[in-house]
C-alpha cells in the first residue's frame, strides 16, 4: 500500500554540502567509495546522475511503501483464524517447490513455496508473463494477503521478488516504510536504497546544517542531519512528512534569501534617471492617445509614474487579461522618458509580436514627433547598421525589439525605460541583461509585463523581487469570449456558423497546431485552408499566417485582414498574442485538446474586442485525463486570474515556470502547489534575515551564502552583490 504522504519530487544537480568532522564519505568523494560500487555499478549510477556521495545522498525517494514484517509460513498459519475467509496482510520468503498452471477460460498460476515450517500457495490470476519467470527453485520473497482456501494457507495475487544475493545474511525484516527511488532498467530502487543505507547515518551526522537554530525551532523543523535520515528511511509516515518539510523549507528559503538579497541590492546601491509626470507631461501623452484609458489603466500608470519618478529603479511587474489594454500602458511610460529626452525600449519573445507591437504602437503615435524604430533577428544588414547608429546617438527614442536589444552590438544613447512583454518566456538572467549601467552609472527602470496572470504562488518566488500592478477590467464596450467546447462532429456546423458571422460582415480566425502536414494527423495551414476553400468556407476570401513567412509576408497578409480584405485567416498559434483586429469575432481551434491552458487563454482573446461579442469554438477530442481537463477548465470561465490557478494545478509549477523559462533550477522537493503555507513562512524568514543582514555576511550566514551563490548565483545575477 502506497504510503499517503507519498509524492514525485523533481532532481537538481545539488549544491555541495558541507561536513562538520571527517567521514569516509565526503559529499565530493566518487560514488564508488561506497561499499558494493565498483565501475561497472559507477556507470549505470551515473546515468541517473548519481556520480558522488553527495548525489546519493540527494537522490531523493519518489515514493514509499509499506512492508510487512516476515514472518515463517508456519507463523502465518498459527496466526490466521480457522474459519474460511480469514485474511490478513503478509510477508513470507522461501523456494518455490512446484508451479501448476491449472486449464480453465480465467488464466491461472499456482505456485508452491515453502520454507524449513511449512508450505503456502501462492496464486496469480490473468498474469500469463509470470510462467518465464518463476521456476522452481527459485527463492523468492512474496507480500499480499493469505487467507485459507479449501483447507490450503494461499496467498492471492501477491507482490514478490528473487531474493537478493544479501538477503541470505539478513535477518527476516520487521514492518517499515520502505523507501521508493527513481531507478533503471540496469538499477532497481531496492539495489539503491541499499547504497543509501551503508553511507546514511555517517553522511548525515557529519553534515553542516545551514539554517540559524532560532529558524529552525520556531519552525519546528528537523535538524538537517535528521532530516535526511527520515526522508530515506522514516520510521513512520509523520517521519517522512516532516524530513520532506525541512528540505523544502531550505528549498523556499533559499530562493526567498536571493531574490530578496538582489531587491535589496538593487535599491540601495543603484540608481536610475528620475522621470517625474507632471500635469502638463500627462496631458500631452494622453493626447496621443485616440481612445480614453480605463479606470484600472490610469491607476497603474499612476503607480508606474510614482516609481519613475525616483531615483530607485522600478522593478515593476504588470499583469493584465487578455485584451486589458497594457501596451497603452507601457507607451505611457515610454512617451514619459521619451518627454525627458532619454531613450525606452520594449522587448518581445517573437519578431512577429515585436512587429505588431511596432505596428500598433505606431498607430498609437501617428503624428508625433517621436520614431519608433523596430530591432529584430530578421531587421536587413543595412537597415540594422544604420538603425543601431542611430540608436548609440540618441536620435530613437523609442524601440521596439527581440533579443535583438540584448546584443553586443545594441549600445543605449540613454535608455532610461526598459520594459518586457510576456516576461515569462524571459530568463532572470535576460532581465537582470537589460540592468547594465550606461556611462553615467545609471541603470534603466525596468518594467515587465504579461497577458498570462501569473499565480500566486509563482509570483512570490520566480518574479519575487517585483511589484505588481494589476489591470482587472476589460475596455468599455469589451465582453468577455463566449468560448465552446465541441466534438469533431460538429465541426461542420462550426463553420457554418463562422461562414454566416462572415456574411453578416463579420471576420474569424481558424487555428491549426501544424504548419505542415505530417504523420500525426493534425490539421496544418495548407491542406486545411484548401478544405476549407473547397467546403464549408467556399467563396470567402481565406488567407494564411504561420511562423515560417517572411517578415515582409506576414505583414502584407495581416493588413490584408486588417483592411477586411480577407474574411478568415487560417493561422497557426503566431496569433497568440498582439494581434488587434477589432471586427473579428470567432475563432475556431482545431485539435484544441493539443494546446495549453493559457495557450488556449490566450488565442481567443483575439476575438471580440470590437463591440461585438466574440465567440470561441474548441474543437477537440482529448485522450488524456490532463487534455480533458483542460477543456474543461477553459470552457468554464473566461477569468485569466482563474485559468493561471488552474493551469498551475493542471501542469503544475515545473511545466509552466521550470528551468527553461525562468532560468531557475527546479526544486527538488518544495511542491508550490501544496506548500504556500511553507512559502510564506521562508518568505517572512528571509525578509528579516535580509533586513538585519542584507548580504549574507555574519558568522550565522556563511554557509547559506555558499550554497546560494552557488545555486542562484549566476540566475539571479547576484554576482555584484558581495
Amino acid at each position: 500500500m502506497p504510503c499517503p504522504y507519498a509524492t514525485t519530487w523533481l532532481l537538481i544537480p545539488p549544491v555541495p554540502l558541507q561536513m562538520t568532522s571527517p567521514t569516509p564519505f565526503q559529499p565530493h568523494a566518487g560514488i564508488e567509495v561506497v561499499p558494493g560500487v565498483g565501475p561497472r555499478l559507477g556507470a549505470v549510477l551515473g546515468r541517473l546522475e548519481i556520480r558522488t556521495v553527495e548525489d546519493l545522498l540527494n537522490h531523493i525517494p519518489m515514493r514509499y511503501e509499506h512492508e510487512h514484517a516476515e514472518s515463517t509460513i508456519a507463523e502465518i498459519d498459527a496466526s490466521l483464524p480457522e474459519e474460511e475467509g480469514a485474511a490478513a496482510n503478509v510477508s513470507v520468503r522461501g523456494e518455490i517447490a512446484a508451479i501448476k498452471i491449472p486449464p480453465g477460460r480465467r488464466p491461472r498460476i499456482e505456485v508452491t513455496l515453502e520454507d524449513e515450517t511449512g508450505t503456502v500457495q501462492l496464486v496469480w490470476f490473468n498474469a500469463p508473463w509470470l510462467r518465464n519467470k518463476l521456476r522452481p527453485g527459485l527463492r523468492i520473497v512474496a507480500e499480499g494477503r493469505a487467507k485459507r482456501w479449501r483447507g490450503y494457507l494461499q496467498i492471492g495475487n501477491p507482490q514478490w521478488r528473487p531474493e537478493d544475493d544479501d538477503d541470505d545474511q539478513t535477518p527476516a525484516r520487521d514492518e517499515r516504510l520502505r523507501a521508493v527511488y527513481p531507478a533503471s532498467e540496469d538499477l532497481s530502487s531496492r539495489k539503491i536504497e541499499e547504497f543509501v543505507s551503508r553511507i546514511l547515518d555517517p553522511a548525515s551526522e557529519a553534515l553542516m546544517d545551514p539554517l540559524p537554530e532560532t529558524i529552525r525551532k520556531s519552525r519546528v523543523l528537523n535538524r538537517l542531519g535528521q532530516a535526511y535520515r527520515h526522508i530515506h528511511q522514516p520510521e513512520s509516515p509523520r517521519d517522512a512528512a516532516d524530513a520532506r518539510r525541512r528540505l523544502a523549507f531550505d528549498e523556499l528559503l533559499l530562493l526567498q534569501l536571493g531574490v530578496m538579497m538582489k531587491r535589496q541590492h538593487l535599491r540601495e546601491t543603484m540608481k536610475a534617471a528620475p522621470l517625474p509626470l507632471s500635469p502638463e507631461i500627462e496631458k500631452r501623452i494622453l493626447s496621443r492617445f485616440p481612445f480614453e484609458l480605463t479606470t484600472d489603466q490610469r491607476q497603474v500608470c499612476r503607480e508606474i509614474g510614482d516609481d519613475l519618478a525616483r531615483e530607485v529603479p522600478t522593478n515593476r511587474l504588470l499583469q493584465g487579461d487578455v485584451g486589458a489594454g497594457k501596451t497603452a500602458v507601457a507607451v505611457h511610460a515610454m512617451l514619459l522618458a521619451a518627454a525627458h529626452g532619454h531613450q525606452a525600449a520594449i522587448m518581445a519573445p517573437t519578431g512577429i509580436l515585436a512587429e505588431q507591437h511596432h505596428a500598433s504602437i505606431s498607430r498609437m503615435l501617428e503624428g508625433a514627433k517621436v520614431e519608433v524604430g523596430l530591432l529584430t533577428g530578421s531587421t536587413p544588414a543595412r537597415e540594422k547598421k544604420d538603425l543601431l547608429a542611430r540608436i548609440a546617438a540618441g536620435e530613437i527614442k523609442m524601440l521596439v525589439g527581440t533579443h535583438a536589444l540584448l546584443s553586443e552590438g545594441t549600445v543605449f544613447n540613454d535608455l532610461a525605460l526598459a520594459i518586457i512583454d510576456e516576461q515569462h518566456r524571459f530568463g532572470v538572467e535576460q532581465r537582470s541583461r537589460l540592468r547594465r549601467p550606461n556611462e553615467a552609472g545609471r541603470v534603466p527602470h525596468l518594467l515587465v509585463m504579461t497577458a498570462t496572470p501569473i499565480p500566486r504562488t509563482l509570483s512570490l518566488t520566480v518574479f519575487g523581487d517585483l511589484d505588481v500592478s494589476v489591470i482587472r477590467n476589460l475596455p468599455p464596450g469589451r465582453s468577455p469570449t463566449v468560448t465552446r467546447v465541441v466534438p469533431p462532429s460538429k465541426a461542420a456546423d462550426v463553420y457554418g456558423y463562422l461562414a454566416e458571422r462572415v456574411a453578416a460582415g463579420e471576420q474569424g480566425f481558424v487555428v491549426v497546431p501544424a504548419v505542415e502536414e505530417s504523420d500525426m494527423g493534425l490539421a496544418d495551414v495548407e491542406n486545411h485552408l484548401k478544405f476549407l476553400a473547397a467546403g464549408p468556407l467556399s467563396g470567402l476570401r481565406l488567407g494564411a499566417v504561420h511562423g515560417r513567412m517572411k517578415r515582409e509576408e506576414r505583414e502584407a497578409v495581416m493588413n490584408q485582414f486588417r483592411d477586411r480584405s480577407i474574411d478568415v485567416l487560417v493561422a497557426t498559434v503566431v496569433i497568440e498574442v498582439g494581434v488587434d483586429v477589432p471586427n473579428a469575432t470567432m475563432m475556431v481551434v482545431e485539435h484544441a485538446e493539443r494546446f495549453g491552458l493559457a495557450q488556449l487563454h490566450q488565442l481567443r482573446g483575439r476575438v471580440g474586442r470590437g463591440k461585438k461579442r466574440g465567440v470561441c469554438a474548441l474543437i477537440g477530442e482529448p485522450t488524456t485525463e490532463e487534455g480533458r481537463r483542460r477543456l474543461e477548465a477553459i470552457g468554464g470561465t473566461t477569468d485569466g486570474f482563474e485559468i493561471a490557478e488552474l493551469d498551475l494545478g493542471i501542469r503544475g509549477p515545473g511545466e509552466l515556470f521550470g528551468a527553461r523559462q525562468s532560468g531557475l533550477p527546479p526544486f527538488r522537493v518544495a511542491d508550490l502547489i501544496k506548500d504556500l503555507d511553507l512559502l510564506r513562512l521562508a518568505r517572512q524568514d528571509a525578509a528579516d534575515w535580509i533586513e538585519r543582514d542584507p548580504r549574507l555576511l555574519g558568522p550565522d550566514a556563511v554557509e547559506m551564502r555558499r550554497i546560494l551563490m552557488a545555486r542562484y548565483g549566476a540566475t539571479l545575477g547576484l554576482g555584484d552583490v558581495g
